[in-house]
């Protein structure tokens, strides 16, 4: 279904921008978005932003029936900088490959894949099929050892002083009787988070007191970007280099040599003249003078070519963690999100706030006050009473232009899913038990209608919720606290299970549950509370909590009783 670009969702005004602006820079030719992400450690949830906008964005060029590429490159010819921390089967002795290509590391011990670059991108390529993104792979270590670049390189090597005096308005080191150029500040967490894609690398070649050279060679002997040209000649493309690192030097003709790269800030435009890129997002670290996207904009002139539109997009957080960087180790992928999470919810994340708007994704908790909402807006649009830009997100988030996403035959609210798992431990004839229980007019035949969704709830709970807040049901009656009962508690639970047969449905036991607090106190089940009656309903919670589960909180009342049993209720409530 084709959006008007009279709705109200930011997709569909890009949407209009974009096509606009390739019809002014290449009619009749397929429109191009793109993204680049370095594989140089686990790829985040943040840097997942830097391949979303662009895919919405084609997404609904494509569904309009216009013909877009979303190419995403793969920066792994870049240097490997640093170790990051907290990868498993890594240790400091990668230290050794620094400043070799991504592409030339060895993976992390226990790894499947040939290289660090490999290994890192296998996982996003999965996630990234999972969410039903299409696009089309770049390798750039593929591009340059194959010398698809080779004519873009022996430009900018003769244009290179073009491209340094470009660069040179915006070098920070001091002028004399001058100031240091002022730098809008950047949040360091929203730096940290920019990692994980080519423009953290912001650099420009330079060298102090030198000639200038836009393109590094790796060294012909350690494999390494420790590397200054000291010599080039245009007319027979014969350049030299030394190595820092080990003093290896050699002279090549670079009309036919394919063992470097320009560097970042000169790549980075041309690959947006080479591609004809006209929409690309960029990142917080790009928002100061002097970034990458700020200069590249006007080096891709000198390659004949224009800078993309698109917005800066702004941080993706975590609940209950300050910040991400794919550096300090831990930090969560979008393959750890599609564990605990399936793809609707996190595309409908993503899709449903503006680029420049930054956001949170759920760990914790809040999951599941997160489904309850995607849920509240699946029934919005079942009922035609959504807003016509959260049907939009919604839109976005289950379907592409290519179909709809696999969903969840029977979507239980994921709290439910994740109450009854974590008092089954995982059962699966228990699970499907209780679930049938829960509406009794509409039985479960099998765990399959409510998956993948129950798996989701059942990962968040084996993985995200600390031991400490696991529901573990008491084996044996807690003797001691009903012995120590006054006659009102006793009542109170005399209450409740003689209510049991009569009421055992979520619904039912709901009522039930708030009822019997009501009736103590004199009045009909169905009264309406008041601010005493919530105390007291308050209290007789907790004393169910306690004799159930030994603590004063755990899953709702009534998926509580449903998962126990009424048998073994029984025995843990009688007084």
């Amino acid at each position: 279904m084709a959006q008007s670009s009279t709705e109200t969702d930011w997709v569909s005004r890009f949407a209009d921008e974009v096509i606009a602006e390739a019809e002014r820079r290449a009619p009749g030719k397929p429109v191009v978005v793109a993204s680049g992400l370095s594989p140089s450690g686990p790829i985040h949830l943040g840097n997942l932003r830097e391949v979303m906008t662009p895919h919405l964005v084609a997404d609904e060029i494509r569904r309009r029936g216009i013909e877009v590429r979303h190419v995403l490159s793969w920066d792994d010819y870049d240097r490997y900088r640093k170790v990051p921390a907290g990868v498993e089967g890594v240790d400091e002795s990668w230290a050794q490959h620094i400043g070799k290509p991504l592409t030339a590391v060895p993976a992390p011990a226990g790894s499947a894949y040939g290289s660090w670059a490999e290994h890192f991108k296998a996982a996003m390529v999965e996630a990234l099929a999972e969410l039903g993104v299409e696009y089309d792979p770049i390798s750039q270590t593929e591009q340059y050892t194959n010398g698809v670049y080779r004519e873009q390189v022996l430009f900018a090597m003769k244009h290179r002083g073009d491209i340094d005096a470009v660069l040179d308005q915006y070098r920070t080191k001091q002028k004399p009787g001058g100031k240091k150029p002022q730098q809008k500040p950047v949040d360091a967490a929203e730096l940290e988070a920019a990692e994980g894609s080519g423009a953290a690398a912001e650099d420009d070649g330079s060298a102090e007191g030198a000639e200038y050279f836009p393109y590094k060679p790796y060294c012909g002997a350690c494999g390494k970007d420790f590397t200054k040209v000291t010599s080039y000649d245009d007319a027979t493309t014969e350049l030299t280099y030394v190595c820092t690192e080990d003093g290896f030097t050699e002279t090549v003709a670079l009309d036919e040599f394919n063992r470097g790269k320009l560097v970042w800030k000169v790549d980075w435009p041309m690959r947006w003249a080479y591609e004809g890129v006209i929409f690309e997002p960029s990142g917080v670290d790009h928002s100061s003078p002097g970034s990458s996207f700020q200069v590249g904009g006007q080096i891709v002139h000198i390659f004949g070519g224009e800078q993309p539109i698109g917005p800066m997009y702004a941080f993706v957080g975590i609940s209950g963690m300050a910040k991400m960087s794919s550096s300090k180790g831990g930090v969560p992928t979008p393959a750890d999100a599609l564990k605990i999470m399936e793809p609707q919810l996190l595309r409908w994340l993503y899709a449903r706030r503006r680029p420049n708007q930054s956001f949170k994704i759920a760990f914790d908790q809040e999951i599941q006050r997160l489904y309850d909402e995607w849920d509240k807006l699946e029934a919005k649009v079942a009922d035609g009473s959504v807003l016509p830009a959260d049907a939009a997100a919604h839109t976005r988030a289950v379907r592409t232009a290519a179909g709809e996403l696999p969903r969840t035959p029977r979507p239980m609210p994921y709290r439910t899913l994740a109450s009854v798992v974590d008092i089954t431990a995982g059962h699966d004839e228990q699970t499907l038990r209780i679930l049938s229980d829960l509406e009794p007019e509409r039985p479960l035949a099998s765990l399959d209608e409510v998956r993948p969704r129950l798996d989701r709830a059942e990962n968040w709970i084996t993985t995200q919720v600390p031991a400490d807040q696991r529901t573990l049901v008491r084996e044996e009656p807690d003797t001691e606290l009903l012995a120590s009962l006054d006659d009102e508690g006793r009542e109170s639970l005399r209450l409740l299970l003689e209510g049991l047969d009569s009421h055992w449905s979520l619904d039912g036991l709901t009522t039930l549950v708030y009822g019997v607090p009501k009736v103590m106190a004199g009045l009909e089940p169905d009264a309406k509370p008041t601010p005493e009656l919530k105390v007291a309903q308050r209290t007789f919670f907790a004393l169910l909590y306690r004799l159930l589960v030994t603590r004063e909180t755990g899953p709702r009342l009534p998926t509580l009783l449903l998962a126990v049993g009424a048998d073994r209720v029984r025995k843990l409530l009688a007084a």
